[in-house]
C-alpha cells in the first residue's frame, strides 16, 4: 500500500502529481523490481484545506506521456470529496482523471455516486459518467444511462430513472412501488432542484401519467418558494373546487402561503399564512377573503345588509421584553358567524365545536421569582346564528398579580391575589370589580406521617355596576362589597404497604372550612361563576366556584378516600370516593348542582390501567338519597395496534340556571394496524337523547417508505341555518418527495336542499 499527502498549489489540482514527481526515484525502483511501490510516507502540509490524499496498491508513471496509473482499491481524496476505483488514470498534460471498475463519488453533500466508468476534471468538479446509479441524502434512487457533470453543482443524466421506494430483497430487478421516467433529467444542487423533460409516472411498472415538464426540491431543501402541491374535488358548499398554493420563502426566519381556492358555485377564496420568527418572539397570521354572492342562492346577511366581503382573521404574537416581561395579542375576527365553520376555517383560542364566540385580546404579562403579572383586554364576537350582539362584553382592562411568598421558620408562606376587571356592554350590565384575596399557609407533618395544613384566607370584593337590575327588585344597584374571612384544615394520612413487587396506598382525606354565611348578595352581579361543575377534582377545594363573583360561605367538611395499587411494571389501578356536608343549606348553589343541601351528591372515580392492553377511567356524581347517577363518563381503551378499541359515554343533568343543557352521548373507534403497510379505523358518535347519530367516520390508508394512498368516507348530521348535514368521501395520495394529491367529493344528502 502506497499513500501521500500533497498541497494544491496551482488550480490544476489533482492529486498525486506533485507527490509522485517528487518521490521519481521511488517510482524508478518501483518499476526496476516489478511495478510494486514501496510504502510511502505522508508528506507534511502547511495548508490542509488544500490537501489531496491518495492511496492505492500499486502505481505506475509513463513519464514520456506524464501519465500515472493507479491500480488495486484506489482513492483520492480532496476536502469532502472522496473518488474510489479499482483503476484511476491521471493524464497531468490535460488535467483529467478516467476511473474505471466499481467506481464511487461520495460528495459532500452526502450523495454516492456509483459507475464503471468516470471521466472527470482533476479536481473531480466536472466530466462525464456511464452507467450512473445514485443514492441521494434521503435514500432516493437515481439510474441513468449516462450523464454529465459540470462545475459539482449540475448533473444532466439521459434516460433516467428515479424513485424514493425501496427495491424489492427478493427481486432487485422488479420495479418499484413508483418511479419516474425520463428523456432528461438534471440535478442542480446550486438551484437545489431536480428537473424532468418528457417524463412518464409509473406504478408498479405501469406507466399512469405523463408530462412534459416536472420539477421538485432536492433533498437538501428545507425551504423553498414555489407551488406546493394542488388538490381539487367537489363539496355541497362550493360545487367542484380546484386549490393552488403557493409557497413563499421569504427568509430564514419568514415565509407566508398564498392559496387560491377557485370554486364552481362560491367564487374564489383567497387565504393566506404569514409566519415571522423574531429573535425577541414569533408572529403568526391566517386570513381569508371572498367576495358574497348574492345572485345565488347562498347569501348571508349583516346588520347592515347582504354583506360583499366575507373573510376572517386570526392573528398570534407573542414577544420577550427582558427577562421578565412579554407582551402580546390574539386576533380572532370573521364576517358573519357561520363563515369559519362553513369553509372549514379555524381560529387558535377557540373549539368550534363547544365555543360560542371568538375572543381577541392584548396583554402585557410578567414574571419573577414567585410574582406574576397580566395586564390586558380582550373583546369577543359572537358565533352563534342571530346573536344578541349588545350582550357580547368588552373587557378592559382586566389585571391580575399572583404573589406566593418565601416560606418562613416555620414552613409556612403567604399568598396574595390581586384581580381588577372592567366589563362594558351596549345594553345590559357594566361591572367593574376590584377583589384581594390574601393569605397564609403552613403544612405539617406528624410524627406518625399524617399531614396537616392549615390556612387563612381574606376575601375582599368591591363592585360598581349600571344598569345592573336586582332580581325580584324594581330598581338598579350601583355598589356592593363583600369581605369574607376563611379558615381551612386539610389532614391526610397515607398508609403504603408492598407485598412483593406490588404496593397498596390507602389515604383517607379530610379537610373542615370555616367562613360566614352569606356574601353572594343579590347587588353583586354574576358574570364568571356562572356554571359550577361539582367532582372529584373540586371536592377538596375550599371554594368551588371558578370565578371570583360568587363565593362558598359557612362552615362545611369534606372527606373521603383514596385506595391505589401500583406494581412495579407499570400497572395500576385507583380509586377516589368523597361527599360534602355543611351545617346550613345555601341557595347560591343551583338545583341539580350536587351541592344544593346539607350532603352533597357523592363523587368518585376509578382508574384501572394494568397494562398497554387496557385503560379505563371512571367519573361519576351519585345522588346522595338513592345513588342514582347524576353524571358518568366513562374512557375506555383495549386491544393491541392490530385490534384497539376506544369508546366514550358521557352522561349529565342540566344544572337550573345554566347555559349548558344535559347530555347523554356515546362516541367510539375501532381501529386496526392490519399489516406494516395498511391501517383501517371506523368511528362514530351518537346522542343518546336525541336518539340520532351525529357523525360517522371511516378511513382506509396504506403507507410506505415512500406512497400514501387513504380513503376517509365521513356523515356529518349537525345542522343550524347555515350548516347542513353532509355526506363526503375523500381520497388522499401522497407520492413522497414529489408532492401530495388530494382529491375531495362531498354527496349531498338527499334530504338536504339549499
Amino acid at each position: 500500500m502506497s499513500t501521500f499527502s500533497v498541497m494544491r498549489k496551482t488550480n490544476k489540482p489533482l492529486l498525486l502529481l506533485l507527490g509522485i514527481l517528487a518521490f521519481a526515484p521511488c517510482l524508478a525502483l518501483a518499476a526496476a523490481s516489478g511495478g510494486n511501490t514501496p510504502p510511502i510516507s505522508e508528506m507534511e502540509v502547511n495548508d490542509p484545506s488544500q490537501e489531496v490524499r491518495f492511496s492505492a496498491d500499486e502505481m505506475q508513471h509513463d513519464r514520456e506521456l506524464d501519465i500515472v496509473t493507479a491500480r488495486g482499491n484506489v482513492q483520492v481524496q480532496q476536502l469532502q470529496r472522496i473518488l474510489r476505483a479499482d483503476v484511476i488514470v491521471y493524464n497531468r498534460k490535460q488535467d483529467f482523471v478516467t476511473a474505471s471498475g466499481n467506481v464511487t463519488l461520495l460528495e459532500p453533500s452526502g450523495d454516492v455516486l456509483f459507475a464503471e466508468f468516470m471521466e472527470l476534471s482533476g479536481d473531480l468538479r466536472e466530466g462525464v459518467i456511464a452507467d450512473l446509479r445514485a443514492i441521494l441524502k434521503d435514500g432516493s434512487l437515481i439510474a441513468a444511462s449516462g450523464a454529465k457533470r459540470t462545475g459539482a453543482n449540475i448533473l444532466n443524466m439521459r434516460n433516467a430513472v428515479y424513485s424514493p421506494c425501496r427495491l424489492c430483497e427478493d427481486d432487485p430487478s422488479r420495479p418499484p412501488l413508483w418511479q419516474v421516467k425520463a428523456v432528461k433529467v438534471i440535478h442542480d444542487k446550486k438551484r437545489q432542484t431536480i428537473e424532468y423533460s418528457d417524463a412518464w409516472l409509473e406504478v408498479a411498472g405501469m406507466p399512469v401519467l405523463y408530462t412534459p415538464y416536472l420539477s421538485h426540491p432536492d433533498p437538501t431543501v428545507k425551504r423553498k418558494s414555489g407551488f406546493l402541491t394542488p388538490s381539487f374535488g367537489s363539496s355541497t358548499t362550493t360545487g367542484s373546487f380546484l386549490t393552488t398554493p403557493y409557497f413563499f420563502n421569504i427568509a430564514p426566519n419568514a415565509d407566508a402561503t398564498l392559496t387560491p381556492s377557485f370554486t364552481a358555485d362560491d367564487g374564489v377564496i383567497l387565504a393566506g399564512e404569514y409566519r415571522h420568527k423574531f429573535q425577541e418572539g414569533n408572529f403568526e397570521a391566517h386570513a381569508s377573503i371572498k367576495e358574497n354572492t348574492p345572485d345565488s342562492q347562498q347569501t348571508y346577511s349583516t346588520e347592515e345588509g347582504i354583506a360583499n366581503i366575507r373573510g376572517h382573521i386570526s392573528a398570534k404574537g407573542r414577544f420577550d421584553y427582558d427577562e421578565t416581561w412579554r407582551w402580546g395579542f390574539d386576533a380572532n375576527r370573521q364576517t358573519d358567524a357561520a363563515y369559519m365553520s362553513r369553509y372549514g376555517f379555524t381560529a387558535d383560542n377557540t373549539r368550534p365545536e363547544i365555543s360560542n364566540a371568538l375572543a381577541s385580546q392584548g396583554f402585557v404579562e410578567g414574571f419573577r421569582g414567585r410574582n406574576y403579572f397580566y395586564a390586558g383586554g380582550t373583546t369577543f364576537q359572537n358565533t352563534l346564528t342571530n346573536p344578541d350582539d349588545t350582550q357580547t362584553p368588552l373587557i378592559l382592562p382586566l389585571v391580575d398579580f399572583n404573589h406566593v411568598g418565601d416560606p418562613d421558620r416555620y414552613g409556612g408562606h403567604s399568598t396574595l391575589d390581586v384581580n381588577m376587571l372592567a366589563l362594558s356592554r351596549s345594553e345590559g350590565t357594566d361591572t367593574r370589580r376590584l377583589s384581594f384575596r390574601g393569605g397564609w399557609n403552613l403544612p405539617h407533618v406528624a410524627p406518625k406521617g399524617d399531614v396537616y395544613t392549615l390556612s387563612a384566607k381574606m376575601m375582599g370584593d368591591f363592585y360598581h355596576t349600571n344598569n345592573h337590575v336586582v332580581s325580584g327588585q324594581d330598581k338598579t344597584s350601583d355598589f356592593a362589597y363583600r369581605l369574607m374571612p376563611q379558615v381551612a384544615l386539610d389532614w391526610r394520612y397515607p398508609f403504603v404497604r408492598g407485598e412483593g413487587k406490588v404496593y397498596q396506598m390507602f389515604e383517607p382525606i379530610a379537610s373542615a372550612v370555616v367562613s360566614p354565611y352569606g356574601g353572594n348578595s343579590s347587588d353583586i352581579p354574576n358574570e364568571d361563576s356562572q356554571n359550577l361543575e361539582f367532582d372529584d377534582t373540586n371536592l377538596f377545594s375550599d371554594n368551588r366556584f371558578s370565578g371570583l363573583d360568587r363565593v362558598e360561605g359557612g362552615p362545611r367538611v369534606n372527606y373521603g378516600f383514596k385506595w391505589g395499587v401500583f406494581g412495579e411494571g407499570g400497572g395500576s389501578t385507583s380509586l377516589l370516593v368523597g361527599q360534602s356536608y355543611r351545617y346550613k343549606t345555601d341557595d347560591t348553589f343551583a338545583t341539580g348542582s350536587g351541592l344544593e343541601d346539607n350532603f352533597s351528591d357523592i363523587v368518585g372515580r376509578v382508574h384501572a390501567s394494568p397494562g398497554s392492553m387496557l385503560d379505563i377511567f371512571y367519573r361519576t356524581r351519585l345522588n346522595k338519597s338513592n345513588l342514582e347517577a347524576r353524571r358518568n363518563e366513562v374512557d375506555l381503551s383495549a386491544g393491541a395496534p392490530a385490534l384497539r378499541l376506544s369508546t366514550r359515554y358521557s352522561y349529565f343533568d342540566r344544572q337550573e340556571g345554566s347555559e349548558f343543557s344535559g347530555r347523554e352521548e356515546i362516541s367510539g373507534s375501532l381501529s386496526s394496524q392490519l399489516n406494516k403497510s395498511w391501517r383501517s379505523s371506523l368511528s362514530a358518535t351518537r346522542d343518546l337523547n336525541e336518539n340520532d347519530l351525529r357523525a360517522m367516520n371511516l378511513n382506509l390508508t396504506y403507507e410506505d417508505e415512500c406512497f400514501l394512498l387513504s380513503t376517509n368516507i365521513n356523515r356529518t348530521f349537525f345542522q343550524n341555518q347555515e350548516l347542513h348535514p353532509e355526506n363526503s368521501i375523500v381520497f388522499r395520495i401522497l407520492f413522497k418527495t414529489l408532492g401530495e394529491v388530494s382529491p375531495g367529493v362531498q354527496v349531498l344528502n338527499p334530504n338536504q336542499t339549499n
